[in-house]
């Protein structure tokens, strides 16, 4: 029997993210030594007062459906968060919590999108976006930055990208991959370009919002003239080390969180029950609580920094936020390294694969060729052998 699968499926690309890791988990299983240096995953534990709010909601038998948009209780302290960390006051109609912030993605993309409106994405962005929008029929709109810009894209570069077909943009802030933050005057002088054009609507993604080294974090939503069309994304995947617990949350306009939990209630219904009574704890604790986490990730970046500048051909900036590096590695195109010619960032990734035992990913994957990505959500340990193998193997 020959099954035909839909051109869907056929013409979504695999997360290249995800992908490394498998073929990282592989290699291992046969016996190589692999440091990975491709997953966005926290190497900390769970902090033990989640893990005990997830021990006492198990015993206090919670473990039936929960609400297709979340727990009220849940929802209320989410509120909370947004208003003390973020200046922005939503209501109860406005929060929608979901199966991780990449649902939250996904629901945003298909109750917003039709087939054939563009969406801005400033480049580098997160892997997903692009084939997100493209399930949905959008058209992404690839914004190309800078390494001396910091990754950011300009006021300029924004109004030359609108069409009369734009219907969104998204970016995150700090940057998956590149680290980078906005700032409130920056956030500004985009959202006067965006006054010209109300009918855009802004996805603003905060997934490590906590994990920033130079303060100050801003978000669209909290400019008046901006709130009625922002949606704002996050989730406790990276600061709170819960990237396995998948609870992700958005703050929209009601009509946008309407539609969004609609479309919710058709595929996955509501989140874990077990998992958004421990994000309650999680939300209402002290930020500070976190900042041992946020100290070692800084102290890691501090080490990869000094580290690359030691290695001949690798360009990078000085990320402010999340926990990655992104240089500019086309110093090694056209090159000859151990009988590999590199043509591009996924020959340079694949050869440090083969050649140094280290997994990183192209940059193709966020929308610029020219880099690769390196994660520092590891042991200090392992960044330092990492980073001596990878100079071994291009030197």
């Amino acid at each position: 029997m020959s099954i035909q699968l839909s051109d869907r499926i056929n013409n979504l690309a695999a997360s290249a993210t995800l992908a490394m890791a498998a073929k990282t988990r592989e290699l291992k299983a046969e016996g190589k030594d692999i440091i990975g240096l491709s997953l966005g995953e926290p190497d900390f534990n769970t902090p033990d007062y989640i893990k005990d709010a997830a021990i006492q909601a198990v015993n206090d038998n919670y473990n039936s459906y929960t609400p297709v948009d979340g727990y009220v209780e849940l929802k209320d302290a989410i509120i909370t968060k947004f208003n003390r960390d973020n200046g922005i006051n939503y209501d109860r109609s406005q929060i929608v919590v979901s199966t991780g912030a990449k649902q939250a993605l996904y629901n945003i993309a298909q109750v917003c999108i039709n087939p054939g409106d563009e969406v801005i994405l400033p480049c580098p962005y997160w892997v997903s976006y692009s084939d997100i929008i493209k399930l949905a029929g959008g058209i992404p709109v690839e914004v190309a930055t800078i390494i001396k810009n910091d990754f950011k894209m300009t006021p300029a570069q924004l109004e030359a990208a609108i069409t009369s077909k734009t219907k969104m943009i998204w970016y995150s802030s700090p940057c998956n991959p590149s680290g980078s933050i906005y700032s409130k005057q920056e956030l500004r002088a985009l959202a006067d370009v965006l006054q010209k054009y109300p009918e855009v609507v802004v996805v603003s993604d905060e997934i490590y919002e906590h994990i920033n080294y130079v303060g100050g974090h801003a978000s669209m939503a909290q400019f008046e003239d901006m709130y009625d069309r922002t949606i704002t994304v996050n989730g406790v995947a990276k600061a709170f080390a819960m990237t396995g617990w998948r609870i992700g949350y958005i703050g929209a306009p009601a009509t946008i969180a309407r539609a969004c939990n609609k479309i919710q209630g058709q595929v996955t219904s509501g989140a874990n029950c077990i998992a958004q009574r421990a994000v309650i704890t999680a939300l209402e604790s002290p930020v500070s609580n976190i900042k041992y986490m946020v100290d070692e990730f800084k102290n890691r970046r501090e080490l990869v920094l000094k580290l690359l500048r030691d290695i001949e051909g690798f360009e990078s900036n000085t990320p402010e936020g999340a926990f990655y590096v992104f240089p500019n590695i086309s110093y090694f195109f056209g090159k000859n390294l151990n009988g590999t010619t590199i043509n591009n960032a996924t020959d340079f990734s694949m050869y440090l694969l083969e050649h140094a035992n280290v997994a990183t990913v192209t940059g193709e994957a966020f929308g610029n060729p020219q880099c690769i990505r390196l994660s520092y959500a590891a042991s200090q340990e392992q960044i330092k052998e990492a980073l001596a193998r990878i100079k071994t193997a291009v030197s």
